[in-house]
Formats: C-alpha cells, sequence, structure tokens
C-alpha cells in the first residue's frame, strides 16, 4: 500500500488480506493518521499491528521475485505490458511457489505514481466498465485477493532456476545508471527520467539470481573502467 490516506480503507484492505490468506502487510509513506487509527480495524488487528513500515517501492519490494502495480488506466499512458486481473492472478499464482510476489496498490487520490510504477514488472487492471474504471481501494485489494485465491494454491513449479529479487534488480539498475551516467549518455536535466527508463528495462530482462550476479559484476567493472580511465578521448 503505497501512500494510503483513508483509515477505512486501510482497514478495508487488511480485513481483505485477513479474510483470504494473506498476512505480509506492507506500508509505504502512509499518512500517519490513517496508519494509526486502523489498527482497530475489526478482525486484522494482528495484521496490521505487524504491517511493516518502508520509507520507499524500493526498500518495500527488494526481496520479491515479482513486484506487480494495479492501476485503473484512465487517461494515463503506460510504459509497462498491462494485463486483466484473470490473466494476472494466474502469473501470480505461478511465481508464487518460486519466490515472494508484491502486489502494489497506490493512493487513493492518484494511484501509482511513474516512478512507483518504475519499480514493477508490469501492471494489472480489474476489468470495470469504461464509464467507471476506478475503484475503492479497499474493494479493489479484496477483488485482487479474491481473484488469486479463487482457483486454489499455485501449482508446484517445475523451474529449478530462482528469479532475482526486487533488491537484486535495484542493484544492477543503480550501478547500470552510474555507468551510463559516467560515459555521458545521462542528461542532467532528463536524469529521473532515464533512471525510471533504465529500471523498467532491467526488469523486462527477468534474470534469475545468477545471472543478476553475473550481469552486476560486469557492470561494476564497466563503471569502474569509466572512472578510472584517464586515457584522453578523441
Amino acid at each position: 500500500m503505497v501512500g494510503t490516506r483513508n483509515p477505512l480503507n486501510l482497514g478495508a484492505a487488511a480485513r481483505a488480506m485477513s479474510n483470504f490468506g494473506v498476512q505480509r502487510l506492507r506500508v509505504v509513506n502512509p499518512w500517519e493518521v490513517a496508519f494509526r487509527e486502523a489498527r482497530s480495524a475489526v478482525g486484522a488487528a494482528k495484521l496490521l499491528a505487524a504491517a511493516e513500515e518502508y520509507g520507499t517501492v524500493a526498500e518495500a519490494v527488494a526481496d520479491c521475485t515479482l513486484v506487480v502495480g494495479t492501476t485503473a488506466v484512465g487517461h494515463r499512458e503506460l510504459q509497462h505490458p498491462l494485463r486483466r486481473l484473470e490473466e494476472g492472478a494466474q502469473l501470480i499464482r505461478r511465481q508464487l511457489s518460486t519466490g515472494k510476489v508484491a502486489l502494489l496498490f497506490g493512493s487513493e487520490k492518484v494511484g501509482l505514481s511513474n516512478r512507483d510504477m518504475s519499480h514493477c514488472h508490469w501492471l494489472m487492471r480489474i476489468p470495470t466498465r469504461d464509464e467507471h474504471t476506478s475503484m475503492n481501494l479497499g474493494q479493489a485489494v479484496a477483488v485482487c485477493l479474491y481473484e488469486l485465491v479463487r482457483q486454489g494454491k499455485a501449482p508446484g513449479a517445475n523451474e529449478k532456476k530462482m528469479r532475482a529479487t526486487a533488491g537484486e534488480m535495484e542493484r544492477v539498475t543503480g550501478v547500470l545508471f552510474e555507468a551510463l551516467r559516467a560515459s555521458g549518455y545521462v542528461k542532467p536535466r532528463a536524469a529521473e527520467a532515464t533512471e525510471e527508463k533504465v529500471r523498467r528495462m532491467v526488469r523486462r530482462l527477468q534474470l534469475d539470481a545468477r545471472d543478476a550476479e553475473v550481469w552486476l559484476g560486469m557492470l561494476r567493472q564497466i563503471a569502474w573502467k569509466l572512472e578510472h580511465d584517464e586515457e584522453p578521448r578523441r
């Protein structure tokens, strides 16, 4: 839950999590009043008491191998693959058998920002009617979680490879971005937008943990070489 402001929505989301057996709630920069008052939500007191608070999305999803953002789309120009809930739920169930999955919900007013979304592998939407795409936050959480559990637990995976976590992918992103900055590719005025583009690109690679480590080693060597190369450029 990113930037949640209404204690009723936070409480409803926690209650839906308890209903459907999802026990780990992570909140990013919640409005303090909402976070405090939501602790009295009926049936979700223990879950809310154990909620983990983070300052950034990157920190909140660092140990997850798949990060999925939710959106009502509206008039936004998205930079990610967008899947309907029923399709996305199948992919999430499959991934849950090999690693942790983060399902991101944005604030009631603006949803997830572009920077929040840059941490996602892809996005998911609930198929509402075009004339009224936005749903109440607590209801949206309940609908998504119901779809995740209604066909039972995720089947056992045949894959032996473990996907890289979001934290590992963020380290790759950071070193690649610094190498690009050192090479002169990153323009100061567009640095933030470029970083978001690089983050989205890295996540589309869908690296496994071993490949992420190899990429990290190569990129660190490139970055070091760029920083220490004293030969004049022609």
